[in-house]
């Protein structure tokens, strides 16, 4: 127990480590841009950002050791059906384009899998930041955290992906993750189309039926775009965050959310009024999401 829980601290202490560094960086980011705006918003950003630092806390202290034993138990079963040496054939800069995408294409039906009833309960806890910042790609659930871990590394390593690559896809994945989710006001230009850039996931947390089941991609919008997932109508959502569809604005309202059985009949009787037939008149334009042009400024929030 003393191991374990010697184990688990260590951990903490490692990840507030490496947040530092994009900390900084996206700190000063939003100084740049936003200026005297984020002088004048900062109460809900911080107050945002301690739930967020709280739920890194709690998913550290009981995660961390459930998944190192999940990443020695999967990389023990030899669960890949492609020999790692022929993915090692291939020069490194191109095994980790690979790999990144691969990664991509299993997080975006992954992501999309989170919005259903099944693991909805549990990932709404990430959708219920209403001031979006950097540090939000923390924000999950214990429940969410564990699954995201288990689909995408057992996917990768059944492809015989070699450890090392499925470790550069995660840190890839997660800093750029970072990145879109920072308030930073900016598109790709015709680059747009290809990758997912922070306006484009803006809109994947909007608080906007339309977007609802939009914009999954963590890297590469090309997924959504094949899919008919795109959609990116204005330059920035006025709104973020479904706080009413994830327990409440607190933390423990939020950790106990998908234990509740009151929780998935919701999401049903939404999905039942708002689902196929019911949609807004306007969710026929994802239909058509593969001619939009640029999106039009829209006004934009504070954070980081």
């Amino acid at each position: 127990m003393d191991e374990l829980i010697a184990s688990s601290l260590n951990a903490l202490i490692n990840a507030y480590r490496a947040l530092c560094f994009p900390g900084v960086f996206f700190i000063l980011v939003a100084l740049l841009i936003h200026r005297q705006k984020l002088l004048t918003n900062w109460r809900p950003v911080l107050t945002e950002s301690t739930t967020n630092l709280i739920l890194i806390t709690i998913n550290i202290l009981l995660t961390a050791p459930i998944i190192a034993y999940l990443d020695v138990t999967l990389r023990g079963m030899n669960l890949a059906l492609i020999a790692a040496s022929s993915w090692e054939a291939l020069p490194p800069w191109l095994l980790i384009v690979v790999v990144v995408f691969v990664g991509d294409f299993v997080g975006y039906w992954r992501h999309r899998f989170e919005h259903s009833l099944l693991l909805w309960p549990s990932h709404s806890t990430h959708h219920s930041d209403t001031h979006m910042t950097w540090l939000t790609l923390e924000r999950f659930h214990p429940l969410n955290r564990l699954s995201t871990f288990f689909i995408d590394t057992s996917c990768l390593l059944l492809l015989g992906f070699p450890v090392w690559a499925v470790l550069v896809n995660n840190i890839v994945r997660h800093y750029y993750g970072y990145f879109i989710h920072a308030d930073i006001p900016i598109d790709y230009g015709r680059l747009a189309p290809w990758f997912v850039s922070p306006m484009m996931h803006r809109w994947h947390h909007a608080n906007d039926r339309n977007a609802y089941q939009a914009n999954f991609a963590t890297v590469f919008a090309l997924f959504d775009r094949w899919f008919g997932t795109y959609y990116v109508p204005a330059y920035a959502p006025p709104r973020l965050g479904v706080p009413s569809h994830s327990g409440g604005g607190s933390y423990l309202q939020q950790l106990r959310y998908p234990f509740l059985p009151s929780s998935y009949r919701k999401i049903w009787q939404w999905k039942r009024h708002n689902g196929p037939g019911n949609e807004p008149v306007d969710f026929q334009a994802k239909k058509s999401r593969l001619s939009a042009g640029k999106p039009k400024k829209n006004g934009d929030s504070v954070g980081m």
